[in-house]
């Protein structure tokens, strides 16, 4: 195994252990979790520190969700691949959280800047069949999806009121205003 293969093999090991038990996790933890001798670490990282830098960079990596965004069936409804693209959001903020919390992170993740641009191409070619449909230009639909999935993400605020992904993909899609197919205007009783 090269040793470019063995550092992935070892960040893959880590990124579990340390959303779970934080930078207390220990080395023979992170050993047995990869597989391998604990000394083997140390001839790929430096240091603990360097290991969960190394790993904190990955999972804020947006390439994987990237993909996960594009896999996205065209051909389901709007609110259908709204619904998919929350999920994937809501997934993604719940962990990147937890981990910036496991090893002492504030503040806004370091990649955020350079994604931005790049979350709003993804999410217009997501949604290319429906440009015509849509109220607001794509810039400010990924604004709003990613806002609504950032807050619905953060604990404090969905505890013991949590708005499933429907609910949220609905509400993006149709707002509040709850007008119906003919123009009306549908009451709750």
């Amino acid at each position: 195994m090269s040793v470019d293969e063995r550092r992935a093999m070892i960040i893959d090991a880590v990124i579990p252990l340390l959303i779970e038990h934080g930078r207390e996790v220990s080395t023979r933890q992170i050993a047995d979790a990869a597989g391998i001798a604990e000394g083997t670490i140390f001839r790929v990282f430096a240091d603990k520190e360097e290991l969960f830098a190394a790993a904190v960079e990955k999972f804020l990596d947006p390439t994987a969700a990237n993909r996960a965004l594009r896999a996205i069936d065209p051909q389901e409804s709007i609110e259908a691949k709204v619904n998919d693209i929350l999920f994937l959001l809501r997934s993604r903020m719940t962990g990147i959280f937890g981990i910036m919390h496991a090893v002492g992170m504030s503040g806004r993740p370091p990649q955020a800047e350079r994604e931005s641009d790049r979350f709003v191409e993804v999410i217009g070619d997501v949604l290319a069949p429906d440009l015509a449909q849509l109220g607001v230009p794509i810039d400010r639909v990924a604004s709003f999806v990613r806002l609504i999935a950032f807050a619905s993400a953060i604990p404090p605020f969905n505890q013991g009121h949590e708005i499933s992904t429907a609910d949220l993909a609905h509400l993006i899609t149709n707002g509040i205003a709850g007008h119906t197919a003919e123009g009306g205007s549908v009451h709750a009783s």
